[in-house]
């Protein structure tokens, strides 16, 4: 038997609407299946949708159908590693222009109440990497001061010393 992991997110009646945002957001992202409830449940009606299957970078997700007894918390977040400010922007912009909320150090959150941190793999180098620990200090302090992630300014204030 081939053994997966497919990470389940619970939404309010909106995992089909998710699910096609963030497979547009995606350059891989597709729509694997859409199950119907076969019958009448408690909080649904017979050939709605209860699940969606997608695809992600390679991972597999399923959007359930679940109501609101269940929210997201920034407890979990995904990550999108990203190559450069045009890549960091588009994935920022698109989450946030799209009913989502900014926050701090590079995370913000969907109109669905998932958590999202647009991370660059440059400010990763330049705080974590660092062969100068005041510069990777400079560059963190930097970070903290940020909503969006802006890699220029990270790069300036680690080269200030």
């Amino acid at each position: 038997m081939d053994k997966q992991l497919t990470t389940c997110l619970w939404y309010n009646y909106t995992a089909e609407e998710a699910a096609n945002f963030y497979v547009s957001l995606f350059p891989d992202g597709r729509i694997t299946r859409v199950q119907r409830t076969p019958a009448d449940t408690p909080s649904q009606k017979a050939e709605e949708v209860i699940v969606v299957e997608f695809e992600l970078l390679g991972q597999r997700f399923i959007g359930l159908n679940g109501g609101s007894q269940f929210q997201h918390s920034e407890a979990v977040s995904f990550v999108i590693h990203t190559d450069s400010q045009d890549e960091t922007d588009h994935y920022w912009n698109a989450i946030v222009g799209n009913g989502g909320q900014e926050s701090q150090c590079g995370w913000c959150k969907d109109k669905w109440g998932v958590n999202w941190q647009v991370t660059p793999k440059r400010l990763i180098e330049l705080v974590f990497d660092n062969p100068d620990p005041a510069a990777g200090k400079r560059a963190m302090q930097a970070m903290f001061e940020m909503k969006k992630i802006d890699i220029a300014a990270i790069e300036a204030a680690a080269n200030a010393g």
